[in-house]
C-alpha cells in the first residue's frame, strides 16, 4: 500500500505513522486560545479562510486548488479510495480495510464571535485499518469509524500534532452504522440481532460502555451549530453539548415518512449551520432545523439525487437533479435552475458516487469526473456560474477544505 506525500516529505509513510515534523509541532487548533491565536508553531495566521477544493483522483493522487488564485498542486498520493470525508482541514480517504488520514494544512478555527484562519504545511498522517470499508464520522475532539466488528474513535487534536492516537477500539456485532464523536466519547449503532439498528450505545473515551439512546435504524450524522444530529426512523435525536446522556428527539410529522416514502438517511448543509437537509425519496427533500427542532417536507417536480442547505437569509437549498443540472431553492420554491452540468458523470455509476456539493457563505462547488470540471456557482445570483475550473485529472472525490 502506498501512502507518499509529494514535494513535502518525500518518504513512505507507513500504516499509523506521521511525516518527519517540521520545525515545531502544528498544534490543535482547539488550543488556539492558550496560544494567543496564532503563535502556533509550525503554523501562521492569515488576514482571511484559505479556502480550497480538495480532490482526489482515481489513482489516488489527491489535488489542491486555491480558491484565491486557482493554483493547484498535488499534496499527496495514496492509494486509490472509494469515499471521501473531510471536517474542513483533515480529510479521511476511505477503502476497504483502510483509512488514509490527510493534514490538508488550512483550517478555520472560531473563538465564538469571530473566526482565525490558518495554514501549515500539508501531510499525510497516517492509516486506521481494520476489516471491512468503514463509515467515517468527523467531529470537534475525535472521529468516529465503523469497521466490521469494531468501533474506533481517534483524537482530532492528536492528527494536529501528525499523530492517530485512538481513544477506544471495540468490538461489535457488525452491521451498517456510524460511531458518531462527541465531546465525550461517541455514540455507537448497536444492532438488534439481526443487524438493523435499534439504538445508539453511548461510548465513554476510555471505551466503558453506557446507557442507550432509541433511534431504530439510525442512518446519517451531521455536527450543526447547535448539537449533534443523527437520523433514526421516525425523525431524529438531537445531542446538545455533546452531553451524552442527553438527547433530544426530534419527531417527523404525522404521517410524513407515509406520504414521502422515506426517511432521512444522509444530512448535508453548510457547516455550523442550524439547518440540514436530505433527501426524502427521488422527488423531495427534508429540512431539519435544529433551532426550532421542526421538520419540514419540500417536493420537486422532478427526480434529485443531492440536496444541501445553504441556510442563509433566503433559506436557499441547493438540489442537483438526474440530468445533471442545479437548482435552486428558497424557502421551498424554486428560484433558478443551471444547464446540465454532470450529465455523464451521473450516467456513469462508477462516478456518480462521487458528485457532490461544497457550500460556504456566497459560493457553492460542484464536480465532475467525466468532465474533468468543478463549478463555481452563485445561489444567490440566478445559479450563475462564477467560475470553471478545468482540471488535469478527473476530480473523482471532493471536499472543501480551509474551512
Amino acid at each position: 500500500m502506498r501512502s507518499r506525500l509529494v514535494a513535502v516529505c518525500g518518504v513512505l509513510l507507513l500504516a499509523l505513522t506521521a511525516c518527519a515534523a517540521h520545525p515545531g509541532t502544528v498544534a490543535s487548533p482547539d488550543s488556539a486560545a492558550d496560544d494567543g491565536h496564532g503563535e502556533i508553531a509550525g503554523a501562521h495566521e492569515l488576514s482571511e479562510p484559505a479556502l480550497h477544493l480538495t480532490t482526489v483522483d482515481a489513482e489516488g493522487a489527491v489535488h489542491h486548488l486555491d480558491l484565491l488564485d486557482e493554483s493547484q498542486s498535488i499534496l499527496a498520493e495514496i492509494d486509490p479510495i472509494d469515499d471521501l470525508v473531510s471536517d474542513g482541514r483533515f480529510l479521511f480517504g476511505i477503502r476497504e480495510g483502510s483509512v488514509t488520514v490527510i493534514d490538508s494544512g488550512v483550517w478555520t478555527w472560531s473563538h465564538i464571535d469571530h473566526f482565525h484562519y490558518y495554514e501549515a504545511p500539508a501531510r499525510v498522517i497516517g492509516e486506521v485499518t481494520g476489516s471491512g470499508r468503514a463509515s467515517v464520522v468527523p467531529g470537534e475532539v475525535g472521529v468516529g469509524m465503523l469497521f466490521d466488528g469494531e468501533a474506533v474513535l481517534i483524537e482530532t487534536a492528536a492528527l494536529a500534532d501528525g499523530e492517530i492516537v485512538e481513544s477506544f477500539r471495540v468490538p461489535v456485532e457488525p452491521h451498517d452504522g456510524l460511531v458518531v464523536p462527541l465531546t465525550q466519547g461517541a455514540a455507537v449503532t448497536e444492532p438488534d440481532g439481526s443487524g438493523a439498528v435499534r439504538a445508539l450505545r453511548m461510548v465513554s473515551a476510555d471505551g466503558t460502555a453506557g446507557e442507550t439512546v432509541a433511534c431504530a435504524g439510525a442512518a446519517g450524522a451531521i455536527a450543526t451549530v447547535v448539537g449533534t444530529v443523527v437520523g433514526c426512523a421516525d425523525g431524529a435525536v438531537l445531542s446538545v453539548g455533546g452531553d451524552p446522556d442527553e438527547w433530544e428527539h426530534i419527531g417527523y410529522p404525522a404521517d410524513a415518512v407515509a406520504e414521502t416514502g422515506s426517511q432521512a438517511t444522509s444530512f448535508a448543509a453548510r457547516k455550523s449551520r442550524p439547518t440540514v437537509a436530505a433527501l426524502a425519496g427521488d422527488a423531495g427533500f427534508w429540512l431539519l432545523d435544529t433551532r426550532e427542532r421542526t421538520w419540514s417536507f419540500h417536493e420537486i417536480d422532478e427526480e434529485i439525487v443531492q440536496v444541501v442547505a445553504v441556510d442563509d437569509d433566503a433559506a436557499r437549498v441547493l438540489a442537483l437533479t438526474a440530468d445533471g443540472a442545479v437548482r435552486v431553492l428558497g424557502d421551498g420554491e424554486i428560484t433558478a435552475r443551471t444547464e446540465p452540468l454532470v450529465a455523464a458523470s451521473l450516467a456513469d455509476p462508477d462516478l456518480a458516487a462521487g458528485v457532490t456539493f461544497v457550500v460556504d457563505q456566497n459560493r457553492a462547488y460542484l464536480n465532475g469526473p467525466a468532465e474533468q470540471t468543478m463549478w463555481e456557482i452563485d445561489p444567490a445570483d440566478g445559479a450563475r456560474v462564477s467560475r470553471t475550473f478545468e482540471v488535469e485529472a478527473e476530480p473523482l472525490h471532493l471536499a472543501g477544505t480551509g474551512r
